[in-house]
């Protein structure tokens, strides 16, 4: 049997309020209308659901267990409008977003601050994951977006935007600040300790391009898990990095660590937005994801 739920959010006001004229208020129809229609209803469940009086209504024992039933879903319908509407205000809600670290630090955090400031109610999961562990989760439906630096490996039906290019620079501890005088050659690089992220990376098979490209061989003494770790293991006096200039600016601006000097340009990289096109977003995300494009541009 398929009966109007619109019948039985008609009813469930009635009963709840049993009055005809109150439920119509609260409607915003007339008590005709309402009267009509639950004449309709009680016609197409074949019962009698309310006892009529000058006082207004009663309810019989199947209108008892209808309302019992109907008013468990009614109230659940109405919360989820409640949550609805305040989404779409901005009241309430949830992005995810897998984001790296380097992504973080010099570009993502400056935005999530902007963005909480403007909508407080937004909550926000921010999965601290590497570029491929980002992109997987991404595949895998488990973030709304990740923000992460190129290179990313993104393919298929990723879609990949560009936000900020950054440029990388090599530096070292205090202990090097002879060698910053001179300028190093990629091939030189062999004679000093080297720092860098480890194997799976992609800013390890952004490196291990870079060094073939120019005919040299890339061979880092200490791997770290992080660019903040590389960072610690440079003023510890461990050896030579290749980090994000953005992240070495107060550093070098302190003196706790040196800049090198480069022969062969280091190609620039980028803070890179990657989503699944075919995914949709919620409110608050497709919001966020819509800031982050119009700064870009």
């Amino acid at each position: 049997m398929y009966v109007d739920w619109e019948y039985y959010k008609i009813f469930y006001f009635v009963a709840k309020y049993r009055n005809f004229t109150k439920a119509a208020r609260v409607l915003g129809s007339n008590q005709p209308n309402i009267t009509h229609t639950m004449n309709k209803l009680e016609d197409q469940l074949h019962c009698v659901l309310f006892i009529r009086s000058n006082r207004g209504v009663a309810l019989t024992p199947e209108g008892e267990m209808l309302y019992t039933r109907i008013s468990s879903a009614a109230v659940q319908i109405q919360d989820a409008e409640e949550e609805l509407s305040a989404s779409a205000t901005f009241e309430h809600g949830a992005i995810s977003i897998s984001a790296t670290e380097t992504a973080l630090n010099i570009y993502l955090s400056e935005r999530l601050r902007d963005f909480h400031a403007q909508y407080p109610g937004i909550r926000l999961r921010i999965s601290n994951h590497s570029t491929p562990q980002a992109i997987q989760a991404v595949k895998n439906g488990e973030v709304d977006f990740a923000v992460v630096t190129t290179p990313t490996g993104a393919e298929g039906e990723l879609k990949k935007v560009d936000l900020m290019p950054f440029n990388e620079i090599l530096v070292g501890g205090k202990t090097f600040t002879a060698l910053a005088s001179r300028t190093l050659s990629l091939q030189e690089l062999d004679a000093y300790p080297l720092i860098m992220l480890g194997n799976e990376s992609m800013s390890r098979l952004f490196y291990r391009q870079f060094f073939l490209e120019h005919s040299a061989d890339l061979k880092p003494d200490i791997e770290a898990a992080t660019t903040d770790q590389m960072m610690t293991l440079v003023k510890s006096e461990l050896g030579l990095a290749f980090v994000p200039e953005p992240m070495a600016r107060s550093s070098l601006q302190r003196r706790s660590i040196v800049q090198l000097t480069l022969r062969e340009a280091i190609p620039q990289r980028s803070v890179s937005l990657v989503y699944d096109r075919h995914r949709p977003l919620n409110t608050a995300a497709r919001e966020f994801q819509k800031q982050l494009l119009n700064a870009a541009r």
